[in-house]
Order: structure tokens, then C-alpha cells, then sequence
């Protein structure tokens, strides 16, 4: 598989917030036409204006998921440029929050979630309006002001998480700006460019700021008492990071980096008005209560390190002895590094900075994770200076150490089904951390979306079998850079098959199936629809086995059977005018779950089609065996009596808990025309057939039978008597893993030649005839053990049989297909894969004959 990195993600939810108390408001009903759901989905390209929000029928804007969303449910957002201003007036509850999250890609600004209308400086319209609700959560937006506006605005509102934001550069008014006594208010991991950054403004009671950088911006707190500022990142190039005004008592500001110098991070300079660029600056009517420590600050700006209480202070001692704050605080160079990350730019801290293992594990409000998504990791070359668990970081980026990725290719379950697979990364470091290090994105072959989700082992069960792989990329960064293409493994998988008692699915002269009870006309197509079988979803069903009749036809054609969707380049039962001609089809189930069958003929015909059984996750394996005899009535018991049955037991011939049989049986010498029925022993004749014949004929048909206690039953259904041969090629159960893959319907074999300058086989004479299968050209697939096709004789200039046999082994007496001169015969056959992935032809006639092979799939063994 080569999935673009662009592929859309969903996100895994993430918890983040603290809790206030408050009233709860009673949420509103969903609208009537709105369905039920806990996830809502948005796509700014791949929508409809009609959309209902889901997966595969996504929302067009952000705000019409916004009048739908209820407590408790998640608006994905995928990658896009929202030009629109996000107004949410919807709630939700304490524990149940309603969540808007973007769901990022990888890297580049075009996998980026970008909502905001910037029309202009005129504008004044903010990305998002959050105005008297609660419990909301923002997750990874980035988000544009418009003009005069914020890029986000929150306003009288409680229990608010903007989470992962980045927001725009040059907002005029602020980045975010929280107001209008709001409570509880939670800006975390965010990303703040270049512009006036986070504004918290008065009655606003306990708002946080934790683990978010700030780039030319810094924090601004007008009477908001209990503001807490833990854990971020300040480089404000010569400006004010921190600034308390008014009466803001109760302040914590703890674990940060402030950088307010000039020049390069590494080697800062002064700025040209230093005293425009004081780290922290608290008012006289906001130090009561307050609580400055663990920070640190590069003093080579030149201007104050701290304005307290109107008094300003350019040496750490001196401020620690007049006001007893910033006993833990430092004053050095940071060694600092930026980061270019697109849209999601950052700062990392440099092995050697005093920032390591020296922060306040128990200041209030720090954050679980740091700014990347990263826990935090002792460095055992550091000592640990740090209050709590001594080793966590200053700043919004914890410092990781030398990591090992572990990837191992995807693999069968163990002890799964034959569709379940598992995935394997991990991460070893030598660094001790609280928490998962690194994140991966995957989605696999039948997902549309991929997902972020911490790293480890990932089971995983496909619907249906094939070539299957999984894509995935690790990243250390939440994602923000872009550094190699996803890793991508593959695997082929088989699915198992499961018999039935043999059910009319199809009948045009009645009805079933729904088509009317007529014939269907020349090059028109009959879609069959598969419903659940035994509670199995059509989704889950990989191919389908049907004998499919050709009755009345009124001229010579054929039928073609293959999977809806795909193209029809075979032919599956061959018929001429007036005759009853049956064929079993191995046809796969693709994503429309539906059969189409076409008249490919100038006149009209019936169809009937009987399934027979199915392929999917769970049921029995397969094994192939040389074809032998296990039923001959011209040597042994005589022929079948008109409208009787028979039993044959084959419990010598087959180990026990076999669950089915693969016989190749053939009606000769029929006295009148008939049908020959084949199904469990023990139960009722159905009403289904899997030969017709008429009187003189000799034709076979490939039969896949349930086994009961060992046998099966051969009912004759005609006025007349008929010999019946049965060559055994295979069963199902008993203790067989082979398992089918379906790869088809495809031509592998056409003796006729392209444009019909190939030569007919000659009297007597093999061919070798290549098996194709996934991964073939490069042989990394498994190899076929056994192939499932129809094969085909055409224009015979001679009676005769046809007998199909692995490379290699010696040729059986058994045959495959039965023909006269002049007419084109078919028949269905599992035959086993010999040396070079080939099955050898037999021509047993003195004439000459061309030959056609139509590939359904073919059986492997299965993945360990």
C-alpha cells in the first residue's frame, strides 16, 4: 500500500482540563433528522452541503457540527483551510465534555486543521467564539483572527480546555483572549506566534496556562485572581513576558523559560530598551498570595529580570532577599533551540540547560504531558534538582534521550482468526520517564482514516481476505515535523470457508432474488446482493460459492459472474440454444457486497444460481489432494434408479472433522433429462441442483458438499436412470489449513491467443500453465498451493476430456472437463499448484482443442 503522509488521521481522545463546580445545564435534544452518534465528522474538500456528519459523508464547515454536537460526543475535523468564524453556543457536562478536535496530519501546513476567516484589518470576527457555555474542549486548531479580532475568544464561560492550539500570527487584540468572569479556563500545549498572545482579562477566576510556547508574545493577566502560568515557554524578542496588572492576587507562575533578550537563542544579546523587557512583572495589587519560583530566566536582555511591586530587580539575589520569592528561580542562558515545524513551530531545551531535571513536579497546574505529547524523562547524566520526582523539565519541552524504535512487520494473530493480525512498535530509552514516549499514526489498508495512538502492539481484524498492509509513522513531536514517508508492511491473508446446505439464491422463471420472472435480455446484468450469512455481515464475506444455471437460452452464449465494481473479462457457464447448462463459481465479495451476473449472448436466458458456502474470517481450512475415484456406478452398484438417492461414504478416504468435500462429479449415460442434486447426508433433497443433463449427455460439475458423520448424498432427479462418477480432489476441516485468497475473476490462459492467432493444443498433449497471485513478480508472496478457476474448452475438433494436475505429479485418471467436437464446455476446478507455481493441461482426445483457464483466486497456507 503507498498512502499518502496527507492521509486524513482521527485522533484518539486525549484528557485534558481541570474541573470547576458549577450548575449543570440540561443539554438539548439532537435535532429529529440528526442520527445518533458519538463522533461527528468534518471535511472542508471531501463533503457535501447535504452531508450528515458521518465518516463517509462528513459536515463542510466547522459551525454547522457545532449546532448538532451534544455532551459528550467529539466533532473530528479534518485537514483543511475553514474559512469561517466558529461560534459555539452548545454545552456540555462535567463528564461529558463536548470536544472539537483537529485531527491533524504529519508535518506539512496542508495536513493542518486552519480555521479563520482573515478577510482583513476591518474584520473582527474570531475563529472561535466560546460565549456562556461550559465543559468545551478545542484540541490542535489553528486558529486565525480576523482583523481587529482574537484568534480565540472565550467569554463568560467555565470549564473551557483549548488544548494543542496554534494560533496565527499579528492578532491584533490577542492571540486568546479569555473574559467576561470566566472560570476554569485551560490553555495547554498551545503554540502562540509572533503578535500579542494570551490575554486573561478582569473576573476571570483560575485560569492555566501550561506546557504552551510563546514566539515574540508573551502572557498578559488584568485582575484574575488565581491565574496559574506553570510549565511554559516565553521568547518575546525585547518585550514584557509576564505581566500581572491590576488586582491579581494568587498568582502562580512556576517552571517557565522566559527569554527576553535579543539575537540568537544561543548566544543572546542585549536589547536597545531594556527595560522594555522584563521577564516578570506583578503589581502592587496583585503580590498578596502570589508565588514566583522554579523559573528561568536569561538575564542578557539587559533589562529587569523581574518588576515586583513596582520595584525593579536586575539580580536574582537581590530579588530573593527583598521579597522572598524565586528562591528556586535561575538566571542563566536557557540553550534554547528552535525548531522549524510548519505551522507548529517550537522550542527544545539543549542537553546542557539548567532548565533539566530542576523544575516543580507538585506546582499546581502542571501538565501531564509536555508540549510535544512527551512525558517527562529523568537524564542520568543530570542531577536531579527538581521538588517532587526531582527530574522534571523547566519550560514546555521536556529534554528525551537517544531512543531505539522497534518495528516489526505485521503478522497473524496468534491465536486469532485468519483475518486478525497484529502490529508491533515500541520504544527503548535509557532515560526513566513517567509515561509513553513517542506516538504513532497508522491506519490500515481498509481504514480511511488514520489515528494517533501511543506506541506498543495493535491487533487488528480485516473484513475481508487479500493483500493487506499497515502504514504508520513514529514521532517524538506530536506530529509537528515532517521527516521521513509512513513505514509500510504487507501481508497476504486467506479466509476459511464455511458449507451450507445448498439455497436458491436466484431464479428468473420465479422470482427469487428479486429480479421479475422474466429472462434476462441480451448483455443486460442481474445484481445479486449478498445478505448476512449465519450473522456473518456482508462487509466480513471475502467470495461466495454458487452453481450458477444457464436455462432456455434462446442462442449460444454464455454467462459472466464477478464482483460488482470490478471488470468482467471472463466467462463462467458457456451455453447454446435450448440447453440447461450449470457451472460453480468461486466469486470474491468486494466493497459493493454484490454479485453481477451478465448474459453475454444475442438472445435471452433464465439463471438460477444455489449457494453453496462462503469464504471469511472464521471457519475451516482447506487441503488439496491428487484427484481419486471414490464413486463410479459403471464399475460398482449400478446406476441410479429414477428419482432416488444415494450415500457415499467417504470416512476412508477423508480424515474425521472434515467439514466438506471438493468432488468433481459427472452425470454419463443419463436414459432421460434430469438433475443430479448433491448435499448433506441426512437431510432433505434440496431445492437446488448442481448438474443438469439431458438424455445421452456426459457432463460434470465441480461440487462442494457439508459432510455428515463422513458422507454425503447423491439424489437422481429425472424419470430415467444415470451413471454417476465422482473423482475426490480436496475437503475442508479435519484438521486442514490452507486458506483462500480471492484474486480474480482474471484470464491467465488463452490458448486462442490475443488476437486469435494462437494455436489450438495438440492431441495428447500438455501445457504448463503459470498460476498468477499477489506478489507473484517479485515471488515475496506466499505461493499458491492450490488455484481455484474455470476452466474452459473451445472449438474441439474431437471428443474428449480434459484433466487439469499439479506440475509435476503424475497425471490421474480423473477428469476435469468433458466435451464433444464443435461445442464449448466449462467446468469449475480447485486444482493443485505444482513446480514453478504451474498447473499442467492434459488434452485426452485425438483432436485438437483450444483451452481457456479464468482464475477466481487460489488457496496459500496459512500465515503463521
Amino acid at each position: 500500500m503507498n498512502r499518502s503522509v496527507l492521509a486524513r488521521f482521527a485522533l484518539v481522545p486525549l484528557t485534558v482540563g481541570a474541573g470547576l463546580v458549577v450548575p449543570a445545564v440540561p443539554a438539548a435534544a439532537a435535532p429529529a433528522s440528526v442520527a445518533a452518534t458519538t463522533e461527528w465528522y468534518v471535511d472542508s474538500t471531501n463533503c457535501s452541503n447535504n452531508g450528515d456528519g458521518s465518516a463517509s459523508s462528513p459536515f463542510c464547515t466547522v459551525s454547522r457540527a457545532a449546532d448538532v454536537v451534544q455532551p459528550g460526543q467529539t466533532v473530528l475535523v479534518r485537514p483543511g483551510d475553514y474559512r469561517e468564524s466558529v461560534v459555539i453556543t452548545g454545552s456540555g457536562t462535567e463528564g461529558a465534555p463536548i470536544t472539537f478536535r483537529a485531527v491533524n496530519g504529519p508535518g506539512r501546513s496542508t495536513t493542518v486543521v486552519k480555521v479563520g476567516k482573515r478577510r482583513g484589518a476591518n474584520g473582527s470576527e474570531s475563529a472561535f467564539t466560546l460565549r456562556g457555555v461550559h465543559d468545551v474542549v478545542l484540541d490542535g486548531f489553528l486558529a486565525f483572527g480576523d482583523g481587529t479580532a482574537e484568534a480565540v475568544l472565550v467569554d463568560g464561560s467555565s470549564r473551557i480546555t483549548l488544548d494543542r492550539l496554534v494560533t496565527s500570527e499579528y492578532d491584533a487584540r490577542g492571540a486568546v483572549r479569555i473574559t467576561g468572569a470566566s472560570a476554569d479556563v485551560t490553555v495547554s500545549r498551545g503554540a502562540f506566534r509572533p503578535g500579542s498572545g494570551l490575554v486573561v482579562d478582569p473576573g476571570v477566576r483560575g485560569a492555566l496556562v501550561t506546557a504552551s510556547t510563546f514566539t515574540q508574545s508573551g502572557i498578559t493577566v488584568r485582575d484574575a485572581p488565581g491565574t496559574k502560568i506553570v510549565g511554559n515557554t516565553l521568547e518575546t524578542d525585547c518585550t514584557l513576558a509576564v505581566d500581572v496588572t491590576g488586582t491579581s492576587p494568587g498568582v502562580s507562575i512556576r517552571n517557565n523559560i522566559l527569554e527576553t533578550a535579543t539575537g540568537p537563542l544561543s548566544d543572546a544579546v542585549a536589547c536597545e530598551v531594556p527595560s522594555e523587557a522584563t521577564a516578570i512583572a506583578v503589581s502592587a495589587g496583585s503580590v498578596a498570595q502570589t508565588v514566583a519560583d522554579y523559573n528561568l530566566i536569561e538575564p542578557a536582555s539587559g533589562g529587569p529580570l523581574y518588576r515586583w511591586s513596582a520595584a525593579e530587580y536586575t539580580s536574582l539575589p537581590e530579588f530573593v532577599a527583598a521579597t522572598g520569592q524565586g528562591a528556586h528561580d535561575i538566571a542563566a542562558t536557557p540553550w534554547l533551540r528552535s525548531t522549524d515545524a510548519y505551522d507548529r513551530p517550537y522550542y527544545e531545551i539543549a542537553p546542557n540547560s539548567p532548565a533539566v531535571d530542576s523544575a516543580d513536579a507538585t506546582a499546581e497546574g502542571v501538565s501531564r504531558t509536555d508540549l510535544l505529547d512527551n512525558p517527562h524523562t529523568d537524564d542520568p547524566a543530570k542531577t536531579n534538582t527538581g521538588t517532587g520526582s526531582g527530574y522534571h523539565d523547566r519550560g514546555a519541552v521536556e529534554a528525551q534521550g537517544p531512543v531505539t524504535v522497534k518495528e516489526l512487520p505485521i503478522r497473524r494473530k496468534a491465536g486469532g482468526t485468519h483475518l486478525d493480525v497484529t502490529a508491533e512498535l515500541s520504544i527503548t530509552t535509557a532515560w526513566t520517564t513517567d509515561g509513553p514516549l513517542g506516538k504513532v499514526s497508522r491506519n490500515w489498508s481498509d481504514e480511511s482514516n488514520r489515528r494517533v495512538l501511543p506506541l506498543g502492539s495493535e491487533d487488528h481484524r480485516f473484513p475481508r481476505a487479500g493483500r493487506v498492509c499497515e502504514a504508520h509513522q513514529v514521532s517524538l513531536n506530536d506530529f509537528r515535523q515532517f521527516r521521513e514517508s509512513p513505514t509500510t508492511t504487507c501481508l497476504v491473508l486467506g479466509a476459511a470457508y464455511t458449507p451450507l446446505s445448498p439455497k436458491r439464491v436466484l431464479d428468473t422463471r420465479a422470482g427469487i432474488g428479486g429480479y421479475p420472472t422474466v429472462p434476462i435480455p441480451p448483455n443486460q446484468a442481474v445484481t445479486l446482493r449478498i445478505n448476512p450469512l449465519n450473522g456473518v455481515p456482508e462487509k466480513d464475506v471475502s467470495a461466495v460459492v454458487l452453481n450458477v444455471t444457464a436455462t432456455q437460452p434462446t442462442t449460444a452464449g454464455f454467462l459472466q459472474v464477478y464482483p460488482e465494481g470490478e471488470p468482467a473479462n471472463s466467462s463462467s457457464v458457456n451455453f447454446v440454444a435450448g440447453e440447461t447448462v450449470p457451472n460453480l463459481v468461486t466469486v470474491a465479495v468486494l466493497k459493493y457486497s454484490a454479485v453481477v451476473i451478465v448474459n453475454k449472448s444475442s438472445g435471452t436466458v433464465h439463471v438460477v444460481a444455489d449457494l453453496q458456502g462462503y469464504y471469511s474470517a472464521s471457519g475451516s481450512g482447506f487441503r488439496s489432494v491428487a484427484p481419486s475415484r471414490v464413486l463410479d456406478t459403471r464399475s460398482a452398484g449400478g446406476s441410479f434408479a429414477p428419482n432416488t438417492g444415494r450415500a457415499v461414504d467417504l470416512s476412508g478416504r477423508i480424515p474425521s472433522g472434515v467439514t466438506a468435500v471438493v468432488l468433481n462429479v459427472t452425470v454419463t449415460e443419463p436414459t432421460t433429462s434430469g438433475v443430479l442434486t448433491v448435499h448433506p447426508y441426512g437431510t432433505a433433497v434440496p431445492m437446488a441442483s448442481n448438474l443438469n443433463f439431458v438424455a445421452g449427455q456426459t457432463i460434470p460439475n465441480l461440487v462442494m458438499v457439508p459432510v455428515v458423520n463422513g458422507k454425503v448424498s447423491i439424489q437422481n432427479v429425472s424419470s430415467g436412470r444415470t451413471h454417476v462418477v465422482a473423482d475426490l480432489s480436496g475437503w475442508f476441516g479435519g484438521g486442514a489449513t490452507d486458506v483462500f485468497v480471492p484474486y480474480g475473476p482474471r484470464r491467465i490462459h488463452d490458448s486462442r491467443g490475443a488476437a486469435g492467432e494462437g494455436w489450438p493444443q495438440a492431441p495428447f498433449t500438455s501445457s504448463g500453465v503459470p498460476v498468477s497471485y499477489l506478489d507473484s513478480l517479485n515471488k515475496t508472496g506466499p505461493v499458491p498451493t492450490a488455484v481455484v478457476a474455470n476452466l474452459t474448452v473451445t472449438a474441439p475438433t474431437r471428443a474428449g476430456v480434459l484433466t487439469a494436475h499439479p506440475n509435476g505429479s503424475v497425471q490421474p485418471t480423473a477428469s476435469n472437463v468433458n466435451y464433444v467436437a464443435g461445442e464449448t464446455a466449462s467446468n469449475h476446478a480447485i486444482v493443485g499448484v505444482g513446480e514453478g507455481e504451474n498447473i499442467v493441461l492434459f488434452n485426452n482426445s485425438s483432436g485438437y482443442t483450444h483451452l481457456i483457464v479464468d482464475q477466481a483466486g487460489y488457496f496459500i497456507a496459512a500465515a503463521s
